[in-house]
């Protein structure tokens, strides 16, 4: 038997990583609340550095951003 690798989502996102995300997938703070099922108004407070996405949030944004081929590189 074959043991199954497990990827792990979590990612403690910042908030340059959840802006950069959403604009690698072209979408509005609207859309990603949407397809999060948060607020629109959670997206900028990520953004901004209010607060930072709960445990189950990071996961699913790690599995968008896996899906998306997403690779995130901070600025220098």
């Amino acid at each position: 038997m074959v043991a199954k690798r497990r990827v792990e989502y979590e990612v403690e996102w910042t908030a340059e990583q959840v802006k950069a995300l959403r604009d690698h997938l072209g979408m509005t703070q609207e859309q990603l609340a949407e397809e999060l099922g948060v607020r629109q108004q959670t997206i900028s407070e990520w953004e901004v550095g209010i607060y930072k996405p709960r445990r189950s949030t990071s996961k699913y944004l790690g599995l968008i951003a896996e899906r998306a081929g997403f690779v995130y590189k901070p600025r220098k």
